[in-house]
């Protein structure tokens, strides 16, 4: 059976950063995109980042130049950098691993931007 674990979440203040960790656990095979999505109270999930089997990447246009994803393919895990963030950024992260057979889900962690 397959989980996604992660890790990261918690309370900071404008301006600072924190880092996500999504470790796929169980057999999968074949993964082509791992990525993360977010969900504030009262909206609707969005799309945050994703990254390819090859590492490329691509970002949501309100946090290019402030997130980053990796992926350490050998451990099926994946990353997401987040700096100078923002209270816009405050929501549940998921992370998302789609391989060749289906569409995997996190449980979710909660970040929380506040003074």
């Amino acid at each position: 059976q397959v989980r996604l674990v992660e890790s990261g979440g918690g309370l900071v203040q404008p301006g600072g950063s924190l880092r996500l960790s999504c470790a796929a656990s169980g057999s999968i095979v074949s993964i082509n995109t791992m990525g993360w999505y977010r969900q504030a109270p009262g909206k609707q999930r969005e799309w945050v980042a994703v990254i390819s089997s090859y590492g490329r990447a691509d970002y949501i246009d309100s946090v290019k130049g402030r997130f980053t994803i990796s992926r350490d393919s050998a451990r099926n895990t994946v990353f997401l950098q987040m700096n100078s963030l923002e209270p816009e950024d405050a929501a549940v992260y998921y992370c998302n691993v789609v391989s060749s057979i289906r569409t995997y889900w996190g449980q979710g962690t909660q970040v929380t931007v506040a003074p």
